[in-house]
C-alpha cells in the first residue's frame, strides 16, 4: 500500500486568498512557513532555515482557512501534490502544493485581563451597613 501524507506545524504567512471556481466550488490558498534550526559545527553559531509551503483548501476547509489571519499558528495534514502549468512568460513550470485534509489552529486563547489588586482599586464612596 502506498501513502501520500504530509503533516506540518507552522505559521501562516498571509491571509488566505479565497475564490470560487467555474464549477462554483470554494477554494482557499494560503502559505505556511516551517522553520528548522541547528547548530553549525564549524562556526558554533545557530543556523535556521525557513521553508514556505503552498496550501490548497477546498469546500468547508476553505471556509475555515479564510478565517485565519497572517501569523496564525496551525497544524496542517494533507496530501503532497505537484502539477505543471505555463507561466505568463510562456515557460512550463512545476509547483508542489499540500492539498488540505485537516487543519487545526494552535494559537493559544487570549488570556482574560488580570483583576486589579485591591490596593489599586478605587475606594468605595458609600459605606456598607453591617
Amino acid at each position: 500500500m502506498f501513502q501520500n501524507r504530509i503533516s506540518l506545524i507552522g505559521f501562516t504567512g498571509t491571509d488566505a486568498q479565497v475564490r470560487t471556481t467555474k464549477n462554483n466550488r470554494a477554494v482557499a490558498v494560503l502559505s505556511v512557513a516551517t522553520k528548522r534550526s541547528w547548530l553549525d559545527k564549524q562556526s558554533g553559531k545557530r543556523v535556521s532555515r525557513t521553508e514556505w509551503h503552498r496550501i490548497v483548501a477546498w469546500g468547508k476547509l476553505s471556509d475555515f482557512a479564510k478565517t485565519l489571519a497572517k501569523g496564525s499558528h496551525v497544524q496542517i495534514d494533507g496530501e503532497l501534490r505537484s502539477r505543471m502549468y505555463t507561466s505568463k512568460d510562456n515557460v512550463r513550470r512545476r509547483i508542489s502544493e499540500v492539498h488540505l485534509g485537516s487543519i487545526r489552529k494552535l494559537d493559544r486563547a487570549e488570556r482574560p485581563a488580570q483583576p486589579t489588586p485591591a490596593s489599586e482599586q478605587p475606594a468605595a464612596t458609600a459605606e456598607m451597613p453591617f
